[in-house]
């Protein structure tokens, strides 16, 4: 565990084999009896600005608290420290035989802490649910100093209110997060993936209606991501290419499956590709004959954010919307903004996520007045959520009435005030600043 002031000043704590929780609560205790504010950050990959300081708040890194403390391979439930690396979570699960549920296009950095703070969705929350459906319990540090220890391992405990969940998605805002249990599912040896192109968003939508219906319990992950998209990822990142013939196609699916019998699976994959193919809902498409094919594929749809930071400046919005309504924001942002940008959208249809994203050459305040607040109007307008996986953090923090009543922020600035009266828990990030500190 490591902190270190924004001006400068580091210091490295070093622990043996034991615990690392102790110097994490004694720093927060010190902390607190002096009202130092405190920011808390893992692999500082999110994109709302959670995890930076704003001023000169003492920056608790959780980079040194990376040990797996114990595996249950009759259960699956891995217990970890929070600053284990996503990716070597995911090396490890799969040498056991098991599939950690969460899966991030920035799994290299990001650590399970910051996951489980910022409730993270990712690839396959279509097959494997949220965090708050995963996690089974945490241990946590409070603003005080103290220790919470709810590191259960019961995938059922009705004893009282269930308070891990006021931790999860709460971006570090009420306790830091050291420890946690979370339920892994076993890894099945058969695994499908398929590129498909459609002609246009309805095509979509009932495509992921028919995979629901007849791909049913081995659907793993619906992703889709529009012609543009595909455009600056093949610009733009080398080595990536178009699985498909060239042709223009307005639109372009990943459907997944998961299974035990990969002669069955592949057989009703394959029986689904036909059935949709007859009756138009795909123009083409490919199926991954090997996991090298397979990572290609992948490789285009988590492509997409990089390729966007090459391609120049990017206004980026995680959204929560009804599936049939994601694409109309990404039609009138065109109308609305011209030529001036170019507008994307791409995301996780299957649990109804878009990431809309306005490509420009340079930063223009004036397009940002075209966009904002517009985005957040017409998502609240559409009963959506401005924050689909990303959490609020910094930029958005002024913003959570558009998703939530002023009755429900009034009452989470109460829980705050509750479990921070000091204030200390990373300033200025999830909540209304005229709130935060009433």
């Amino acid at each position: 565990m490591s902190f270190r002031m924004r001006t400068g000043f580091f210091l490295q704590t070093r622990t043996g084999c034991g615990s690392t929780t102790g110097p994490v609560s004694r720093v927060l205790k010190y902390c607190n009896s002096r009202s130092l504010a405190v920011v808390p950050q893992g692999g500082n990959t999110g994109l709302v600005g959670g995890s930076v300081p704003v001023f000169d708040e003492v920056i608790i890194n959780m980079a040194s608290m990376k040990n797996v403390v114990s595996f249950d391979k009759v259960s699956g439930i891995l217990v970890c420290e929070a600053g284990c690396i996503l990716e070597n979570l995911i090396s490890f699960l799969d040498n056991q035989g098991f599939v950690m549920p969460l899966d991030l296009g920035a799994k290299g950095s990001c650590q399970i802490g910051g996951n489980v703070s910022t409730n993270a969705g990712g690839l396959r929350l279509v097959r494997y649910g949220s965090l708050h459906g995963n996690v089974l319990g945490i241990e946590v540090v409070l603003a005080n100093g103290d220790v919470l220890d709810m590191l259960g391992t019961l995938r059922k405990d009705n004893t009282g209110y269930d308070l891990k969940h006021l931790f999860i998605g709460s971006e570090g805002s009420l306790g830091i997060i050291t420890k946690v249990s979370i339920l892994t599912p076993p890894k099945l040896s058969s695994v499908n993936l398929a590129f498909l192109a459609c002609k246009d968003y309805s095509s979509c939508q009932k495509l992921l209606l028919e995979a629901k219906r007849r791909l049913g319990e081995v659907l793993s992950a619906f992703e889709f991501l529009d012609n543009q998209s595909l455009d600056l990822v093949l610009n733009h990142l080398e080595g990536v290419r178009n699985p498909l013939p060239p042709s223009m196609h307005n639109f372009y699916a990943l459907i997944e499956t998961t299974g035990s019998d990969e002669s069955y699976d592949k057989e009703k994959l394959e029986a689904f590709l036909l059935r949709s193919m007859e009756g138009g809902l795909i123009s083409d498409g490919v199926l991954a004959q090997d996991i090298n094919q397979a990572s290609s594929f992948w490789r285009i749809r988590e492509g997409v954010a990089e390729a966007l930071m090459k391609a120049g400046a990017v206004y980026k919005y995680d959204l929560s919307l009804p599936v049939e309504k994601m694409y109309n924001l990404v039609e009138e942002m065109r109308i609305r903004l011209g030529d001036s940008s170019k507008v994307i959208g791409y995301g996780h249809l299957g649990d109804g996520n878009l990431h809309l994203n306005i490509s420009t050459p340079q930063y223009d305040d004036m397009i940002l007045a075209q966009i904002e607040p517009f985005v957040y109007e017409w998502t609240s307008k559409h009963r959506g959520s401005i924050s689909a996986e990303h959490g609020l953090g910094l930029m958005k923090a002024n913003k959570i009435f558009y998703s939530k009543s002023r009755e429900s922020v009034q009452l989470m600035a109460s829980i705050k005030k509750l479990m921070d009266p000091n204030g200390i828990l990373n300033p200025y990030k999830v909540l209304p600043h005229s709130l935060s500190y009433s």
